[in-house]
């Protein structure tokens, strides 16, 4: 018992990936959150019409090609190292220095890098969801008198996102192992941590495996969030009604009918 006791990691070191996985866990959420809004805009421009690369359609094609034929790690270093080259001198300094209310400029930089990527994934997963909608709902809304902003927001919209659901927890999973490229700009998330603790421990196992074990319980609540979002719900007023039939006396229904 001894032996396996002096194979744990010191509690330092627990506080250590605590720390790590709460970055790992806020930067997922802001990615989540702002590639879930801009997948919209994204979805909506590529369902527009007007031909040719000036229109909407085209620059979200556009978008869509140029993030999704190259790596998330060369996206997260043209950010780090790219970037600073095209602001005024000033700006680039206090961004660097870390000057003003915002977090750090590795932080800032992949964060960028991991919405913008994410946001070429999330806006195809709601696009397909947006065209599992039936036609018929659009000339419905629309001939009720609605505007096609409001059909999209208010009718198509909310279907779309159901419809899109699995697929779209499939994004958010992948927004949060690709948390892990974030270490290779400075970040220090969960991934940086655990291998700064085996690079001063030498205990390989221990550090990845807690690093591994925080990783799948992340998904694993995701994956619960799921199915919950998923779970039939009754209509209201069906539960009071059915516990009301429940207490009725046998035969009083057929009597009042």
């Amino acid at each position: 018992m001894e032996a396996w006791t002096q194979q744990l990691l010191a509690p330092r070191y627990g506080w250590w990936l605590l720390q790590g996985w709460l970055v790992t866990l806020a930067l997922s959420a802001v990615a989540i959150a702002a590639s879930t809004v801009l997948g919209v805009g994204l979805a909506a421009a590529r369902g527009s019409g007007g031909p040719g690369w000036c229109s909407w359609q085209g620059a979200a094609r556009a978008y869509l090609s140029l993030f999704r034929n190259t790596p998330l790690l060369v996206q997260l270093f043209f950010w780090y190292f790219g970037l600073p080259s095209l602001l005024p001198e000033g700006v680039r300094e206090a961004l660097v220095a870390g000057q003003g209310p915002w977090p750090s400029f590795e932080v800032l930089t992949a964060t960028l890098g991991l919405v913008l990527y994410a946001t070429a994934y999330v806006g195809e997963e709601i696009r397909a969801g947006i065209q599992g909608v039936p036609r018929s709902q659009w000339q419905a809304a629309l001939a009720l008198g609605l505007t096609p902003r409001q059909v999209f927001t208010a009718v198509v919209l909310p279907q779309a996102l159901r419809l899109a659901l699995p697929p779209l927890f499939g994004q958010y999973m992948n927004i949060v192992k690709n948390t892990s490229l974030v270490m290779a700009v400075g970040v220090v998330e969960l991934s940086y941590v655990s291998r700064q603790i085996e690079a001063e421990t030498f205990r390989t196992f221990q550090s990845f495996g807690a690093a591994t074990l925080l990783y799948v319980a992340t998904i694993l609540a995701l994956e619960a969030l799921l199915a919950r979002l998923r779970r039939p719900r009754a209509p209201a007023g069906a539960g009071a009604r059915g516990a009301a039939a429940a207490r009725r006396p046998h035969g009083l229904g057929h009597a009042a009918r």
